[in-house]
């Protein structure tokens, strides 16, 4: 995206956005996939969070013509941004191969994790999965971490076949944090990049439609 953005830029799949990279800013904490949820007014959201007893680790901040994004915490530590879209709305292909899937959220407390993200987002809580919703619609995945687990979102990326796609990651420099499993019916593998960057794997859905 040239110099003036600091070494952000993006990927693509067939000349549509699917994610996008940058240099390490908080070199103290392991790198991470930033999570961000696209917001109306990033401003009112940061004051949101902080009425929710959330940490707002970088204010809103205007991103050339695209957008406005900032940086929170939620009370147990947990990194969450927002984005107030302009020109760039954010992935462009998601719910195919090699594309956005899925975010998780493991909470060292699921009821207080709960309470933040539905009075900062106006999300709800489906009474079955336990995973948050908006107006009827799946938004995210939200579970109770385990011992010793720390509080973190997970990105999902759906692919063809998650245990090459995982043996790929080896090859590749990474490793494999959870090997290929079918716990929740699909299968899939939680895998690090060579610098640690954690996500996940999962198989595409053959009963969901692709968006763009």
């Amino acid at each position: 995206m040239g110099p003036e953005a600091g070494g952000y830029g993006m990927y693509t799949l067939r000349g549509a956005t699917v994610a996008g990279f940058g240099p390490q800013q908080m070199t103290d904490i392991p790198p991470f996939w930033t999570v961000y949820v696209s917001v109306a007014d990033v401003a009112a959201t940061a004051t949101a969070v902080v009425a929710a007893g959330g940490t707002v680790v970088a204010p809103p901040i205007e991103v050339f013509e695209s957008g406005s994004m900032a940086v929170f915490q939620d009370p147990a530590g947990t990194f969450i941004s927002a984005w107030q879209p302009k020109e760039h709305i954010g992935a462009e292909l998601v719910n195919e191969a090699s594309t956005f899937r899925w975010n998780d959220l493991a909470a060292v407390d699921i009821d207080a994790a709960r309470t933040f993200y539905s009075a900062v987002f106006g999300w709800e809580v489906d009474d079955t999965t336990g995973s948050f919703t908006l107006e009827g619609q799946l938004m995210c995945g939200a579970r109770q971490a385990a011992e010793g687990e720390p509080p973190a979102w997970l990105v999902w990326f759906s692919v063809v076949d998650c245990d090459s796609s995982a043996a790929q990651v080896v090859e590749l420099g990474g490793s494999v944090v959870v090997g290929p499993n079918d716990e929740g019916g699909l299968r899939s593998a939680a895998v690090a990049d060579p610098t640690g960057a954690v996500f996940g794997l999962v198989v595409v859905d053959p009963n969901e439609t692709p968006a763009d």
